[in-house]
């Protein structure tokens, strides 16, 4: 980390009550919370933002968008992150190898690979987005409501690998542990696994 946060052992109040959420969710107290432990009411913006984002969304659709902004963001910890999500919180094991596989999304059917292109496009460079790319979403079955998540959840990712990648945050070894070595390696992208 390149910010000292707050030791765990000295948190209290909104700042301790983060750290506890965290590790409710992850079972262990993740490397990206020190980023916001100085600012415990942004990182409870982000946490409402997220699951408004979130909650709207098809949860599947939600992960593999998430995939594409930040393996395009060139977030390690957020792309293993989400293909852990894709894989056990949605149950799609193929669907996360076959994007570890081919990180440009080729190998996903037509609908996915649409999505996942659109939301690459939109983490890169969104000024360049032109109609006839929602046009595509569109012509696949897609409404105004469901192009306008996956910008918003492309723009919240965003927001949140810039944080972690800008404050020295990386993947966590627990969860860089949860794939086998040739997955990982597919999926570091930006920063390398904390302790490597």
């Amino acid at each position: 980390m390149f910010i000292t946060g707050v030791p765990a052992a000295d948190a209290d109040g909104e700042v301790a009550e983060y750290y506890e959420t965290q590790r409710g969710i992850w079972g262990f107290l993740p490397n990206y919370a020190a980023s916001f432990s100085h600012r415990p009411d942004v990182a409870a913006a982000w946490q409402t933002l997220n699951l408004a984002i979130r909650g709207g969304m098809h949860r599947r659709r939600y992960e593999i968008v998430t995939i594409a902004a930040a393996r395009a963001r060139r977030s390690t910890a957020c792309t293993a992150a989400h293909s852990k999500f894709l894989r056990d919180v949605c149950g799609d094991d193929a669907t996360m190898r076959s994007i570890a596989e081919r990180p440009d999304g080729a190998n996903l059917g037509e609908v996915d690979r649409a999505l996942y292109e659109f939301a690459t496009a939109v983490a890169t460079d969104a000024a360049a987005i032109q109609s006839a790319d929602v046009e595509r979403l569109r012509s696949l079955g897609l409404t105004d409501k469901d192009i306008a998540d996956v910008v918003f959840a492309v723009a919240a990712r965003c927001f949140f690998t810039a944080v972690l990648d800008a404050t020295g945050a990386q993947l966590d070894a627990e969860t860089a542990a949860e794939f086998a070595p040739e997955l990982l390696a597919s999926m570091i992208v930006g920063r390398p696994v904390a302790g490597t």
